[in-house]
């Protein structure tokens, strides 16, 4: 168990059936939680953290155009990876249960049809959505990125393998030991630390460049569109990463 009094900067992948935190103190990798719901992480580290840094949207549209500006450019700076930015559901529709009904209302309200990455992520967005509307505080610590445009961000360069081969494996290690030496014994660290649940090594490493992203370190903390919109509940339509430059060119 962790000291609580150790302030955490926390990376957050989601897995479907649960949430992977990865926290950073000021030491650097402090420890690892598997949590049933993102309500569970907040709870946890609501006293503690800092930063929040999670891998599904935040800020949703309710009508109209679906596409929002952060997704169109993180798309146009991950080269090959451009595929992992999905259209998040209309608001409406992450609370549906079934596919036939949450893209019904996904096509009634943006005319667009929905994707079925967007569909399977649709609980996990709504859930972070009720929490941030409902909890302010959480609404002030936890912001969206997307593992992806972490480690573009870091490499200098769009990454050519995909995330879940042996290739990108260790496409994504050589990025993260060449921003820190300590990644690969603080990635090998999080994996033990999450034997006994279904989570993958491509989850683990989402959220151990989520929480490097988080902490303090080289570049500083940026935003996919420089100046983000707000959603209809005041919330920001965002992706953050650390760089030493912008990648939208902004």
């Amino acid at each position: 168990m962790a000291d609580e009094a150790v302030e955490t900067d926390v990376g957050i992948a989601w897995c479907g059936e649960s949430w992977l935190a990865v926290a950073f103190s000021a030491d650097g990798f402090d420890h690892v939680a598997v949590c049933d719901g993102i309500g569970d992480c907040w709870a946890r580290y609501e006293e503690t953290a800092r930063r929040v840094l999670v891998d599904l949207p935040i800020g949703l549209v309710e009508s109209g155009d679906p596409e929002r500006r952060c997704d169109e450019l993180a798309r146009q700076v991950l080269g090959p990876q451009a595929e992992t930015v999905y259209t998040p559901p209309v608001r409406e529709a992450t609370r549906k249960r079934r596919y036939s009904a949450a893209g019904r209302v996904h096509e009634r309200k943006s005319g667009a049809a929905l994707s079925e990455a967007a569909f399977e992520a649709r609980e996990g967005i709504a859930m972070l959505d009720e929490l941030l509307q409902e909890v302010p505080e959480a609404a002030a610590v936890i912001r969206s990125s997307h593992p992806e445009l972490c480690f573009r961000a870091l490499a200098g360069e769009p990454l050519e393998q995909p995330r879940g081969t042996a290739a990108g494996y260790a496409e994504r290690m050589r990025v993260l030991a060449h921003y820190d030496r300590d990644a690969a014994p603080t990635v090998q660290r999080a994996a033990d630390e999450t034997a006994g649940h279904a989570v993958t090594v491509a989850d683990v490493l989402d959220a151990v460049v989520l929480a490097y992203t988080a902490a303090p370190g080289e570049g500083a903390l940026r935003t996919l569109p420089l100046e983000p919109p707000t959603d209809a509940k005041g919330l920001p339509m965002e992706l953050v990463y650390r760089g030493q430059a912008s990648l939208s060119g902004e």
